[in-house]
């Protein structure tokens, strides 16, 4: 952002079946100053989100609610709801999470970026309402991410819960996005944020992380467990093969991308075997991976390290995520560079 840049932020909150969470988020954009519109599309919820939304409106004008009949993904809602918007600049919240006070202030201090994004806390959903004094204070230190710093870091390791930095939620320029005609890919339903910023980290943006935390993740018991279908794996690596097809990359980043490419689509092995297994049985499953011997490996190797998970020393963590219910931060490795 530049000094000319108006710091007009759109929120926007795809929101499906979250009518007990989405006042809580709309109420924390709504707090921010710098918050211009807080557009919120209902994706085919069956509760109460859309009126559990109304009520959360504060009378400034500023709130804008949008109904999807039928789901159609967050993608296709984000995407809906960049169309209609008008601020410079985007910012995602998803409708179970909230901002700590002071975010966006934070974030728009910075200069020099087209994406910008800070720490996240995950929290226990019980202990949401006292999260805010419990958040350690750290300096920002900011520094730019490159396209292979990105893609290696969505490369989640056995034993390291949820540290991927796609799952950061960016400051995004709209003139960044339409001068390069990007937006959230529709066909995904998983990993739909990472595709984005990988695409436009390939068409040159700037990424900006600083490692103060201004937003709440809240963790559930079912919130962050994988809940998502073999076909949407299946989908994200796809998605990779297409930004190494259509996009002239250096040697480094594209052998980045195809790293990650092959560790999604491990995954996807991975999970179309045992998809076999429990709908047609064991013999089926087996016909298929000996049918496909580059699938062996990820199948015995994920089949392995799910049966000694349980052996291995879980660290601090939300207890949805079977820890001490202690706050965890995404950004782990700068938790040492807590301001003294």
């Amino acid at each position: 952002m530049t000094a000319s840049t108006p710091a007009n932020v759109c929120i926007i909150i795809a929101a499906k079946n979250a009518a007990d969470t989405i006042a809580r988020a709309i109420a924390s954009a709504l707090a921010e100053p710098e918050a211009t519109e807080v557009v919120v599309i209902d994706d085919g919820s069956t509760d109460d989100t859309a009126a559990a939304a109304r009520g959360a409106d504060d009378g400034t004008g500023r709130l804008n609610i949008v109904r999807f009949d039928e789901n159609r993904g967050p993608a296709a809602a984000r995407n809906h709801a960049i169309s209609i918007s008008r601020s410079p600049l985007l910012g995602i919240l998803d409708a179970d999470d909230f901002f700590f006070p002071g975010r966006l202030r934070q974030l728009l201090a910075e200069d020099g970026w087209d994406f910008i994004a800070d720490n996240i806390a995950f929290i226990d959903a019980t202990q949401a309402a006292s999260a805010h004094g419990k958040i350690d204070r750290f300096a920002p230190s900011p520094r730019l991410i490159d396209l292979i710093g990105f893609v290696e870091g969505n490369i989640s390791r056995r034993g390291v819960r949820r540290g991927e930095i796609g799952f950061l939620k960016p400051l995004m320029r709209r003139a960044f996005l339409d001068e390069h005609r990007l937006r959230y890919n529709e066909t995904l339903r998983l990993g739909e944020d990472y595709d984005l910023y990988a695409r436009a980290l390939a068409k040159g943006a700037r990424y900006k992380i600083i490692h103060s935390c201004g937003y709440a993740a809240v963790v559930r018991g079912n919130s962050l467990s994988g809940n998502h279908r073999t076909i949407d794996l299946k989908r994200l690596y796809e998605a990779d093969r297409t930004i190494l097809a259509e996009t002239q990359l250096s040697r480094a980043a594209e052998a980045a991308l195809r790293r990650h490419e092959r560790h999604i689509r491990d995954r996807y092995e991975l999970r179309h075997f045992l998809d076999l297994k429990n709908q047609k049985g064991l013999i089926r499953a087996a016909a298929y991976a000996f049918s496909h011997p580059g699938a062996l490996p990820a199948i015995a190797g994920g089949i392995l390290a799910d049966k000694t998970e349980r052996f291995r020393r879980r660290s601090a963590a939300p207890l949805a995520l079977g820890g001490t219910g202690d706050v965890r931060y995404l950004l782990e490795a700068f938790a040492a560079e807590r301001p003294k």
